[in-house]
């Protein structure tokens, strides 16, 4: 439960960072300083167990593939984020369990029993219902919102069952510290060979660097914590489980945006009057049901 509320939190850190200090060019600046910033965890890694240091070339190989999984995820989320309300991107990731189990149909010759395409069919509903907002009495498909966070989930999916491969053959705390690494020399990458996030980090730095890094900052702890704890769970209990605390991120942003419009306007990124509260109260509900009902068997 420590992950997806430390989550939610983060995801309300981008929304209002990407709000309040960017209008274009915003992801490809927090992509590089989140990934510059991964280095931080990397000292604390290493004293949690000083063996880190010590890893498999075949592992460091697999270790390499999840932080660029890490990576494309973080750009599809950010490009989801920087075009619609936090409470209703989060609702998709309601769809990482069903794509964990359509890749154990694809690639292992797994059966989906009957109850779970029904449980798959409500999380689907769920979505959905996020998929389409009504702008003068006529309703619109999100398609760019969908086809982010389907990406999205495609990575998280695959990166949390290819970390506990690793996870399992090494230790967590060396997987992370490698990871976190990896991540960096990814950032580093990005900045020299991209241009456009280069000149965009470069603005961003020289107009709002005090309130970007500090909020950025406040953002890779809670994420780096959340991973962690994450990371720990993966290892201590089925994959199917651990996704199963999916549902309570959503529940989780869909609360904090309630607190912050009432309690703290300017910090609030999104609409909460009735109909829109409404129509992402069912739809969390629903995928929160047809997820439980996914995953709790």
């Amino acid at each position: 439960m420590i992950s997806p509320l430390l989550w939610a939190m983060c995801n309300h850190i981008d929304k209002i960072v990407l709000e309040r200090y960017f209008r274009e060019g915003g992801v490809g600046t927090l992509i590089i300083v989140s990934a510059l910033a991964s280095v931080i965890a990397t000292p604390i890694l290493y004293l949690i167990d000083p063996s880190v240091l010590d890893v498999g070339r075949g592992s460091f190989g697999i270790i390499v593939i999840t932080a660029v999984l890490d990576v494309i995820l973080l750009w599809a989320y950010l490009n989801a984020m920087q075009r619609d309300d936090s409470s209703r991107v989060i609702v998709y990731y309601q769809l990482v369990p069903i794509f964990g189990i359509l890749a154990g149909w694809v690639f292992l010759g797994e059966i989906i029993a009957g109850d779970q395409l029904l449980a798959m069919s409500i999380v689907i509903l769920g979505t959905g219902i996020v998929s389409f907002e009504n702008i003068e009495s006529r309703f619109h498909f999100k398609g760019r919102t969908v086809g982010f966070m389907l990406l999205a989930c495609a990575c998280w999916a695959a990166e949390l069952a290819i970390f506990k491969v690793v996870a399992l053959a090494e230790n967590p705390w060396r997987s992370l510290f490698w990871k976190h690494i990896v991540l960096m020399v990814l950032g580093v990458l990005m900045y020299l060979f991209i241009p456009r996030y280069r000149n965009s980090f470069q603005a961003a730095m020289r107009t709002n660097s005090v309130p970007l890094l500090s909020a950025n900052l406040l953002n890779e702890v809670l994420y780096m914590l959340g991973t962690v704890s994450y990371g720990i769970a993966a290892t201590l209990a089925p994959v199917a489980l651990v996704l199963l605390t999916e549902t309570f991120q959503s529940i989780f942003v869909f609360l904090m945006a309630i607190l912050l419009a009432r309690f703290a306007p300017r910090l609030a990124t999104e609409s909460v009057d009735r109909s829109h509260i409404a129509l992402k109260g069912v739809a969390i509900c629903i995928t929160g049901y047809g997820t439980w009902l996914l995953l709790a068997r």
